[in-house]
């Protein structure tokens, strides 16, 4: 009993006993949010002890700084353990929607993120969060009531060292524990989920600032001699683009429609007997599309920018952060909408709802060599108009009109629809499918803005149709990344009418729809497994433009010898045959987890290393601004400065254009407006 009381004494009435209390519940806080709010996948007893004891260390050496001072320690050490639970706070909510950990890259460019940031944040954050902040209120409650008094003696120096000492100790110790349950943690990893796992989401924010820091002087001290290792690769691994449908394209428009959100299982799926996406499925079935169904988003932290950066590049978005907001002003590329406006005389421009600097898209576009860029403040937006992230779709594509029928033949043209985009949310007057009914509000409204976009395309292709420029034009849909992720595993097996929802489960959900679709094309339903690094390739072979020394990581869908090999941002793959989710290898068309004998084994790591070898080059790529040193004589570099997206200068370039090629000079110097029909109820008179 004197042992309690002299015990419960040293805690409350010295500072090293203060010390104690703070970092306890520090550790015990964060190992609950480990397990409750985040989705580790810790397997094994080695595992499990360091997500365990991993808050221990780096929590020791930060609240520890506070032992150096007298009196104030304690509101330091308070301090202190606040900001490490707004870290911690901060990440959950983003993992909540993205399943992965803020990094300095995202913070650093939440500028050109932040459009409508506050709705989404505010729809994900559950009253559950804000239990991390409870024991710092405790112990302030303590130190005002005096239960915990204040020692204003100050500790020994080599006390306060001893304390810190210790720390980097257990640090070591860590990640030696670490390095031997997983080798190569730090240098081969590219999942955030791992380095959180195994040493804790402080030391995952030193390791990301040290990449962050990594990357600058990559950059700055990158030269000519690291491209030649990128181009012995390509070289040596190229494939050559399907003959048959080489340039069965050539001189058409192209129309890239860019499906938010929108996942592979939605085609054909029905809720209530009723079809979610009647028009995307007819394009999809039909005789001149070409139609894949084992095509997967490759999305990291930039989600829709990393898909944007693949689809118009064929590089990786980044392992951290978005290339196109950290990368996308200064490097320079070698992108679709510069080679075809090069190689064959396309206009090139980009059509969005949304607000010009998201995603550093205003300048970004510049380096991608886009001659013209017609977001948000090209239309106009109504109360009721704008929703989520931009415009509704039937209501952007209904003003798009009048910048399409200008635009010069042909044309390479992207149009960014945002209505399918998290939340999901829709008023009452455009919802014309019920919702589902898991019960996860996340996943319930995915159907009703899926089926408004749905709608939305149907409007524009039947005023292609009627128009006529659906004889002039290839049509490119694809979907840039998942809509529901891994976190909703309940919602999304009762989706899929499955019984539980595995780590390869989510794998496979990784599926988006990609297809071209064109009068007289020769289609089908195509079973090659590919991804949207590949898209580029595959387009530029049905437009008939070489691209053979170019600097990009894609094949040809449509080649008899693509490799099949689907590399997804955290080094995790898939194939027809096999599948890598973490540390686990399964043959992906039964699920089985695979105990590989010695061969297989072989097999397995030469296609694991195959994928990191991908990532890595095209990381360097981009990190080091590679593309800078690389001329072929066929390509002019983009100069960002050529372009101007000011609205007055743009448009009046636009309709002041000499030439006689757009649908509005081959309508009679009529517009086609009349011609786009929608029901759009905020349109309706």
């Amino acid at each position: 009993m004197e042992r309690t009381k002299s015990f419960f004494k040293w805690l409350t009435q010295t500072k090293l006993g203060f010390f104690t209390i703070v970092l306890v519940l520090f550790w015990l806080k964060t190992y609950f949010i480990y397990l409750t709010k985040f989705n580790l996948g810790a397997v094994g007893p080695m595992q499990q002890f360091l997500l365990l004891i991993n808050p221990i260390p780096s929590g020791m050496l930060l609240l520890g700084i506070g032992l150096f001072k007298g009196r104030k320690s304690y509101w330091i050490i308070l301090a202190i353990d606040f900001l490490l639970t707004l870290w911690l706070f901060a990440n959950i909510l983003y993992y909540r929607e993205f399943s992965n950990f803020l990094s300095f890259s995202i913070i650093k460019t939440s500028g050109s993120t932040s459009d409508n940031l506050g709705k989404s944040i505010a729809g994900i954050t559950l009253a559950s969060d804000f239990l991390v902040f409870i024991d710092i209120a405790a112990i302030i409650v303590l130190l005002i009531t005096k239960v915990i008094k204040i020692d204003v003696r100050p500790l020994k120096l080599k006390v306060n060292l001893l304390v810190e000492l210790l720390a980097l100790s257990l640090m070591g110790l860590n990640l030696l524990m670490a390095q031997k349950d997983r080798s190569g943690l730090l240098t081969r990893t590219f999942d955030n989920n791992y380095i959180v796992k195994y040493l804790g989401i402080n030391e995952y924010a030193i390791y990301d600032g040290y990449k962050t820091a990594q990357t600058n002087v990559q950059m700055a001290k990158a030269n000519v001699s690291d491209l030649r290792s990128v181009r012995e690769y390509l070289k040596s691994n190229y494939v050559k683009p399907n003959p048959a449908y080489n340039g069965v394209a050539k001189g058409k428009n192209v129309l890239v429609i860019h499906l938010e959100s929108f996942q592979q299982f939605l085609i054909g799926y029905k809720w209530k007997g009723k079809e979610v996406t009647p028009n995307l499925n007819k394009i999809y079935h039909q005789k001149d599309t070409i139609s894949f169904d084992n095509f997967f988003n490759q999305v990291g932290q930039g989600k829709t920018s990393d898909a944007e950066m693949m689809l118009e590049n064929s590089l990786f978005g980044l392992q951290s952060g978005s290339a196109m907001s950290t990368y996308g002003t200064s490097n320079t590329f070698e992108s679709a909408p510069a080679i075809l406006h090069q190689q064959a005389g396309y206009t090139t421009a980009v059509m969005h709802g949304g607000a010009g600097s998201f995603w550093n898209r205003d300048n970004a576009y510049k380096s991608f060599g886009y001659q013209y860029f017609m977001p948000l403040s090209f239309y106009k937006n109504k109360p009721g108009y704008y929703i989520g992230y931009g415009l509704k779709d039937k209501i952007f594509f209904d003003q798009s009109i009048k910048y399409i029928e200008r635009l010069p033949q042909p044309f390479y043209l992207k149009m960014i629809t945002v209505t399918n985009h998290y939340p999901y949310n829709l008023d009452k007057k455009n919802q014309s499918i019920d919702k589902t009914n898991t019960g996860d509000e996340t996943v319930d409204g995915y159907v009703q803005t899926a089926h408004y976009l749905d709608q939305a395309i149907g409007e524009l292709m039947r005023w292609m149709k009627k128009t006529g420029l659906d004889k002039k034009t290839l049509l490119v849909f694809y979907g840039d990344h998942y809509g529901i992720s891994g976190n909703h595993r309940k919602a999304s097996a009762e989706l899929l009418k499955k019984d539980s929802f595995s780590d390869l489960d989510n794998l496979q959900f990784q599926r988006v729809p990609l297809m071209f679709h064109m009068k007289g094309l020769k289609g089908g339903i195509n079973h090659t497994y590919g991804s949207e690094i590949d898209v580029l390739q595959t387009l530029l072979n049905l437009l008939g433009i070489k691209d053979k020394d170019t600097i990009q990581f894609g094949y040809d869908l449509l080649s008899k010898d693509a490799p099949q090999i689907v590399a997804q941002r955290n080094g995790d793959f898939i194939t027809p045959e096999y599948s890598k989710v973490g540390s686990d290898y399964y043959y992906t068309k039964t699920g089985e987890r695979i105990k590989p004998d010695k061969k297989l084994k072989a097999k397995l790591t030469a296609i694991s290393n195959e994928v990191t070898t991908q990532l890595s080059l095209s990381d360097r790529v981009i990190d080091g601004n590679l593309l800078r040193f690389y001329r072929p004589k066929w390509f002019t570099k983009v100069k960002p400065k050529d372009y101007d997206y000011n609205k007055a200068a743009s448009l009046k370039k636009l309709f002041d254009d000499p030439s006689k090629t757009s649908l509005w000079y081959q309508n009679h110097k009529k517009s086609t407006q009349k011609d786009f029909k929608t029901d759009a109820p905020e349109l309706k008179k």
